[in-house]
């Protein structure tokens, strides 16, 4: 009876201190501590038998290193986990006594336990199709090229199309692939092989006879056809000329979208990733349909039959900012456990690879190119303008230097016009930055939303590109990004770069690119504690998810990853761990 007692007094505390902290006006993330203590509190002065407390653990996870990303705890050793959230994260001896009938313990043995990773900006579908096309990531000679498309081409129907792409010139010495190089072995099919980085690909003949690409074709403005001395076509098509053949590639079939969903996820989480931010397929001019299929046909449809594995927080086309407002007002922006909606975006220029990223200076390569922009200034301030009107979140592409002052630019004027209001502006990979630029993502508190395993591919073709002294000075500046106080988050860009956190921490942290014995511009090198935390809390505000994601606190989603290591000291000097296990919701999804 002494025990009833007990426990009706302690129910009735606990039922009259959730209610009143509304009256209070106490913070979403103080609500999680309130409700941890009381937890504990419960756990530890009621039990409904002698031996069953009231608020009984489904997962207990002990005996770690647990880096948990939230400043008022930043390690715990132990942390319990009920209907797929954290109870509480403490020492066991504070949450031992959530254990009931039916909790399940995780002795982790001393390893390290970090929050599921949000990768900041991945393109999931078109990745997930790339897997099952021609893959020409990491192939560094023509012979190797040409003998990959070769073999599609023999296993593919005459007249349908052959894609595929990942191709990065500058690992054989920089030389475009042309049309030449296939056209002998692809006679009866159309063939189109995108570049790395979305911004630049290859047809071969037969296509650029499809879309009707001749030497009288004029360039589509933010575009290039690029051409021999003679005027001919050579195949390459950049950024929005890019639209002349992929209008003529057929949509892909809703089963193929799904199944490509399903490789991604996979993949996802042997790589420890939870969350994807997803910004639709990758090249600019991209059907908008897309993005709206893939959330209806592909995300929608999984989560209805509960097959989706990991968490997504999609971005739209800009173009479509007025659609994305319709459904959010009805909807609001969390769709599922699953599905965020986060906010739209555009393009401002290309890619460095491509040589349309836009600079205030000149290619060293090509004189006379400064880059593109690919989205004419008036429409992408009138669009941003109405977007941030309407209450959306804004992100938008830069890579050169002056196309990351152009939306700076851009974003201060909006801002000053429609007034103050929590807004988390993004600039998707903010490469290369003039002298002061970094400082003005700080006063200005925009998110530099950044990929650090680009750095890997660019290092020395930046400095073909740019010159050695530019390229040291302006590129991927994420330690005087942070000492301004930007925001900034990491995320892999994949398929243009693997999806991979524990790739894109090491080079954040050594900044050491292939070939390298040292570190490109070691004073921009970030510490594993700041790497981690733009990889998880930082990520999640970026996007406006980190009242459910981004850290191992009491009453958020229970997304964590299981490291091999199980040495702190060592993990901070050495930047290298690799993957035990991936827990979505409390349940482990990988292995």
């Amino acid at each position: 009876m002494k025990n009833i007692y007990i426990g009706l007094s302690a129910f009735i505390f606990l039922a009259l201190s959730i209610l009143s902290l509304p009256l209070l006006n106490i913070p979403t993330s103080n609500t999680y501590h309130w409700l941890n203590l009381k937890s504990l509190l419960l756990a530890s002065l009621t039990r409904t038998t002698p031996t069953q407390p009231l608020v009984v653990a489904d997962l207990i996870v002990r005996n770690g290193v647990i880096f948990t990303s939230d400043d008022s705890m930043p390690f715990a050793d132990s942390m319990a986990i009920q209907n797929g959230r954290i109870l509480c994260v403490s020492n066991y001896s504070s949450l031992k006594d959530l254990a009931g009938n039916g909790t399940k313990e995780l002795n982790l043995q001393g390893k390290i336990v970090v929050p599921g990773f949000i990768d900041s900006h991945v393109h999931f579908i078109s990745g997930g199709l790339q897997m099952g096309r021609v893959e020409l990531r990491g192939v560094n000679q023509k012979d190797e090229f040409v003998r990959r498309v070769n073999e599609a081409a023999r296993n593919t129907k005459q007249g349908s199309w052959v894609l595929g792409g990942g191709w990065n010139n500058d690992i054989w010495g920089g030389e475009f692939p042309v049309a030449s190089w296939i056209d002998d072995i692809t006679p009866d099919n159309p063939v189109w092989l995108s570049r790395m980085d979305g911004h630049i690909g290859l047809a071969n003949s037969v296509a650029l006879k499809l879309a009707g690409i001749t030497n009288l074709s004029d360039d589509p403005d933010g575009g290039t056809i690029i051409r021999t001395a003679g005027g001919e076509p050579t195949g390459l098509l950049i950024d929005a000329a890019m639209k002349l053949v992929l209008s003529w590639i057929p949509d892909v079939s809703v089963d193929e979208r799904r199944e490509a969903l399903f490789r991604a996820s996979n993949l996802a989480l042997m790589r420890g990733v939870t969350t994807v931010v997803d910004f639709g397929r990758y090249y600019p001019g991209a059907p908008v349909k897309h993005s709206w299929e893939d959330l209806s046909d592909v995300y929608q449809w999984a989560d209805s039959l509960e097959k989706l594995m990991i968490r997504v927080c999609l971005f739209f086309p800009m173009e479509t900012w007025a659609r994305l407002m319709d459904l959010t007002s009805k909807t609001g922006r969390v769709l599922s456990d699953w599905i965020y909606l986060g906010g739209v975006k555009a393009f401002a220029d290309g890619s460095l690879g491509s040589n349309s990223a836009l600079f205030y200076e000149p290619y060293v390569d090509e004189p006379d190119n400064y880059g593109l922009q690919v989205t004419e200034l008036d429409s992408l301030l009138n669009m941003t303008m109405a977007s941030d009107k309407s209450g959306l979140q804004v992100a938008i592409h830069a890579i050169g230097d002056k196309a990351n002052d152009l939306v700076l630019d851009l974003y201060e004027s909006v801002a000053s016009t429609n007034g103050k209001r929590d807004r988390r502006f993004r600039i998707e990979h903010a490469q290369h930055l003039a002298p002061g630029t970094a400082a003005r993502f700080g006063k200005q508190g925009i998110i530099a939303s950044v990929q650090p395993d680009h750095l890997l591919d660019d290092a020395d073709s930046a400095t073909k590109k740019l010159g050695k002294d530019r390229a040291e000075k302006g590129s991927y500046l994420f330690q005087s990004l942070l000492a301004s106080n930007a925001k900034l988050v990491l995320g892999s860009d994949w398929p243009v770069a693997n999806i991979n956190p524990f790739s894109s921490i090491k080079t954040a942290m050594k900044r050491v690119p292939p070939g390298w014995g040292n570190a490109w511009v070691l004073s921009e090198c970030l510490s594993l504690n700041d790497a981690l935390t733009a990889h998880t809390i930082s990520a999640a505000r970026a996007c406006f998810l980190d009242n459910d994601l981004g850290s191992l606190t009491a009453g958020k989603l229970a997304d964590f990853v299981i490291l091999s290591v199980d040495s702190w000291d060592a993990f901070a000097t050495e930047g290298s761990a690799s993957l035990e296990a991936t827990y979505v919701g409390g349940i482990q999804a990988y292995p």
